[in-house]
């Protein structure tokens, strides 16, 4: 009975909604548009300096020399050099300064964000990435009068980086968040000083929500016209335990390797574990010996092997982001796909953590993303009397990809940057 109205909403718009009408009185005045691409889609560059001292034998200077060279993602060069592989790999990895308080790139090297600003860093030269960031999107808003640079901009990131606590040292997000404000009044000038559409997938929700969060409301009148958020609940994921059981896929691979849930270096590891406040003590890992909840997810991470160090940093940079998501205060339409078998419970059995695959038990979601999430999010933001605006739309048999890669989907989502417009 709950997803009836949604349905119906569906069947509305199928017939009056088509996008190409809606454009014909959009196009002439269209609010400009900023992009913020899901988990692994920002691209890499890394230079390496003489501090460098590689755990994988003959990378470094010697082999890659001084200058910038993609780091992420960059599979022409792998195929013409796999020895590559441990080099990237290692490269990729983060290191936390107690001292600092906060994460670092691996001593000696440097790393940036590919083309910020634009929506280039969403277009990846191997095809099996083809449309797993925005690309299609991105063509879908060019055909209704979106252009590059002039209403139409990307806000990519550092994947492996995450927000942190309030209080917290996270100097990359922070820095994220500066470009991102600065990117977003470019925008609204360049436009007429029209407000901005934010549109988001899958992490990059996550960024943005905490970034409007830790912006003055007054900004965010100012500046934000509606956020657009795709796949994307408030209560992470069961899936995201499972790479974390095991620290490398076998054999191994870039995207194994830079897994951001599977990556024990990376800040961004925590940011989609499932949240207390959704699953509480559901188990969500099973054993013969003991079950395993958000409620004690602690106890979980020292199980899979992961450092008391690395479970303080859960407990104290990540968690409380994750239990503190509050309404962004502005017009608010969240789509997400539904009628896709979605992880909801993993079971080792016999504790051993390292096998293949666990058994699976699947509930619904869009494949990554569980509807118990999404229905958190409808009473996380509906419930609050300070939210203006706030529309839920569930498509079905819809999955994570296939929201910015399926064309009824991705016609669906322009509809809707059409219609805040």
């Amino acid at each position: 009975m709950e997803l009836l109205p949604v349905v119906l909403l569906l069947v509305t718009l199928f017939f009056v909604g088509a996008p190409s009408l809606l454009a014909q009185d959009a196009a002439s005045g269209l609010n400009p548009v900023v992009l913020v691409p899901g988990n692994t889609c920002g691209q890499l560059d890394a230079q390496v300096t003489d501090e460098y001292k590689p755990q994988a034998p003959g990378c470094g200077i010697p082999k890659q020399s001084r200058g910038w060279f993609r780091l992420w993602e960059n599979f022409t060069a792998l195929q013409e050099d796999p020895s590559l592989l441990p080099c990237y790999a290692d490269q990729l990895q983060l290191v936390y300064d107690p001292v600092a308080g906060d994460y670092r790139n691996f001593p000696g090297v440097k790393t940036r964000v590919v083309s910020f600003g634009t929506t280039q860093s969403f277009r990846f030269n191997d095809p099996a990435r083809k449309n797993v960031c925005l690309e299609g999107l991105v063509q879908e808003l060019e055909g209704v009068g979106y252009r590059e640079g002039a209403n139409m901009f990307g806000a990519p990131y550092d994947f492996r980086y995450a927000p942190a606590a309030p209080g917290l040292s996270s100097e990359v997000f922070s820095d994220f968040s500066s470009s991102f404000r600065l990117l977003v009044e470019r925008a609204s000038e360049m436009n007429g000083n029209k407000p901005v559409i934010l549109v988001t997938h899958s992490m990059g929700g996550l960024f943005t929500m905490v970034f409007l969060d830790r912006s003055p409301l007054a900004w965010r009148r100012r500046y934000v016209k509606h956020l657009v958020m795709l796949c994307l609940g408030v209560g992470g994921s069961p899936l995201n335990m499972w790479p974390l059981a095991f620290e490398t896929l076998s054999p191994p691979s870039l995207p194994g390797t830079v897994l951001t849930y599977g990556n024990r270096s990376f800040a961004s590891m925590f940011s989609l574990l499932p949240s207390p406040k959704v699953y509480g003590d559901t188990p969500l890992v099973i054993t013969q010996a003991k079950n395993y909840s958000a409620d004690n997810m602690g106890e979980y991470l020292v199980a899979v092997g992961l450092s008391e160090e690395q479970v303080a940093l859960y407990r104290t940079r990540a968690l409380p982001v994750t239990l503190n998501l509050r309404a962004p205060l502005v017009p608010m339409t969240s789509i997400n796909g539904i009628g896709v078998p979605t992880i909801d419970r993993l079971v080792f059995w016999d504790g051993n953590f390292t096998a293949a695959k666990p058994e699976l038990v699947n509930g619904d979601g869009d494949g990554q993303i569980n509807l118990q999430t999404v229905l958190a999010l409808e009473r996380l933001i509906g419930d609050d009397p300070d939210q203006p605006y706030f529309k839920s739309i569930l498509i079905p048999n819809t999955t994570h990809k296939g929201m910015i890669s399926d064309e009824f989907a991705v016609k669906r989502v322009v509809s809707e940057i059409l219609g805040a417009n």
